[in-house]
């Protein structure tokens, strides 16, 4: 097993593009690699097949099904809402514990690479008291922090290592995957990034033609 978290600067930044991706490169070069997606928000039987947790799925070769989803996503909110919201809207609440439960016999089952897909950004609330933060912290396994190339990504990606690093929490690397919108080459922004963190290695995905970067960043964590 070799296991990672991954958390990202906020929402819709492609968490979840770049997890299938790296699954999917794993096992173009024959090596085993899945992923679950333990908290999923704005989910609903009716879209379950575009879900996040049904794109995992497909990366992993496997069957999209109801049941299927919910053995790699067990807790799911209608709401697309941070998850102590979402749970609140429909009088449920989230127990850590419980997750890292889940979370932690995934892991010891996983034969190879596993990632762990968080929900938002890393300092999304999980409940009261509690945020992803408290989650990855709690697994103890290192992080994939993905940012986009928005504008103002520099600064999100900035805090949230700053949050991360205040735990202890370690950042295998930051994958900044091209937004829609782009004020400047991936290359620039990885740059300005890496003059803060010099020490946190940054790995690149455009939009197109990113086969092998995939490649790249998917023999990166196997060796990590």
């Amino acid at each position: 097993m070799k296991p990672f978290f991954v958390t990202a600067t906020g929402t819709d930044v492609g968490k979840t593009y770049v997890t299938a991706g790296i699954i999917r490169a794993a096992r173009q070069a024959n090596r085993p690699a899945g992923a679950i997606k333990p908290i999923l928000s704005g989910y609903s039987q009716a879209t379950a097949a575009s879900s996040d947790a049904a794109i995992l799925l497909d990366a992993m070769g496997k069957r999209v099904t109801l049941k299927s989803i919910a053995a790699i996503a067990p807790w799911r909110y209608f709401a697309p809402l941070s998850p102590d919201m979402a749970a609140a809207r429909e009088g449920r609440s989230l127990h850590l514990p419980d997750v890292l439960t889940f979370c932690h016999a995934a892991i010891q089952s996983a034969p190879g690479l596993i990632l762990v897909e968080g929900v938002g950004g890393a300092m999304v609330p999980l409940n009261a008291t509690q945020t992803v933060r408290d989650w990855i912290f709690a697994l103890n396994i290192p992080v994939l922090l993905v940012a986009g190339s928005y504008l103002g990504t520099i600064s999100h990606s900035l805090a949230t290592a700053a949050a991360l690093s205040a735990q202890n929490i370690p950042i295998a690397a930051i994958v900044i995957s091209e937004s829609e919108t782009s004020p400047v080459p991936l290359e620039e922004t990885a740059a300005a990034i890496a003059n803060f963190l010099p020490g946190i290695p940054t790995h690149l995905i455009p939009r197109h033609l990113n086969n092998i970067s995939f490649a790249n960043l998917a023999q990166f964590l196997e060796a990590f």
